[in-house]
């Protein structure tokens, strides 16, 4: 029994390490986009960032061996990328309003989401530790918002935070998908289709909106893309090796990393009530993660 747990605490080691230092990545990007979205507007910074993604992307992926994507990779491409293009300008343009650290927190909300979107997708039924789960995430949010209501709240910071809300939505249906992705296709080739189908359809809007960013916005753009694709493709090969319920928990690393770059790069302070909703949030959704295991596999089974 002792050789078994030690067995299976190694063989989930690797896979934490790879997302947990895949998510400090990430927040290193969500910093440079943030700053990117302020000089350049939210839609003109995503939609060159994923245009550089694409450049540097296929370098890697043209120049190996691959297959054909399956239909069923194909077709949850398509889903998720429409997906991250609505999702990503909406979480850019709101961090422009609000500070980055309160911005991740709100995000936060999705894992919460994901769970009544399983059950309405699904059919899953919604037991009581999801139902205090989500009594907890409301909490925090509600927590985080008075805490700006009691700072700064004007009509800007509100607009921010229902954005960043409404893209916690749109990332809570890419969580019910990131599992599945990841055991059917390899992180170079996610990586690929994703930056590519986020593109085009960020380009659909190209000629009403899409300005070409002065040369000197170039290498913070390429260095955004490049701390994306390794985030990407770090998340991914973890994801492939351990369940998404011993890993969907390592999300609330981010809150860390928003906290030190928003404090050090925009002078960010960090209030008691954005900590406060945060821990509630996170504890909703730890009580979501620990419920019982097989929900997981059901999910996966059935998106599939």
């Amino acid at each position: 029994m002792t050789d078994h747990s030690a067995s299976e605490t190694g063989s989930i080691l690797l896979p934490i390490l790879a997302v947990l230092t895949g998510l400090a990545f990430f927040s290193a990007m969500d910093a440079v986009m943030k700053d990117l979205s302020i000089a350049l507007g939210a839609y003109n910074a995503v939609l060159w960032r994923y245009a550089a993604g694409v450049l540097l992307v296929s370098l890697i992926y043209f120049s190996r061996r691959r297959k054909r994507p399956s239909r069923a990779a194909m077709r949850l491409y398509l889903i998720r990328g429409v997906l991250i293009a609505v999702m990503a300008f909406l979480f850019f343009w709101g961090l422009v309003r609000v500070p980055l650290a309160e911005g991740v927190a709100l995000s936060f909300i999705a894992p919460l989401m994901a769970l009544y979107l399983a059950a309405a997708l699904l059919k899953e039924r919604i037991g009581k530790n999801a139902i205090i789960a989500s009594l907890l995430g409301i909490g925090g949010v509600v927590v985080i918002v008075l805490g700006k209501m009691g700072s700064e709240f004007g009509p800007e910071a509100q607009w921010g935070v229902a954005a960043i809300l409404l893209s916690a939505s749109a990332y809570a249906y890419n969580l019910v998908l990131q599992r599945q992705m990841a055991l059917i296709a390899g992180p170079m080739e996610i990586a690929f289709f994703q930056n590519m189908i986020v593109s085009i359809c960020l380009l659909l809007v190209a000629p009403f909106f899409a300005v070409v960013p002065a040369i000197g916005h170039w290498p913070a753009l390429t260095g955004a893309a490049a701390l994306a694709i390794v985030s990407l493709l770090l998340v991914t090969w973890g994801y492939a090796r351990a369940e998404a319920q011993y890993l969907v928990s390592l999300e609330y690393s981010a809150f860390i990393w928003a906290a030190i770059f928003g404090w050090y790069f925009f002078g960010e302070a960090l209030t008691w009530m954005t900590v406060a909703g945060t821990v509630l949030i996170v504890a909703g959704c730890l009580l979501v993660a620990w419920r019982r295991p097989k929900k997981a596999k059901t999910v996966e089974a059935a998106v599939a």
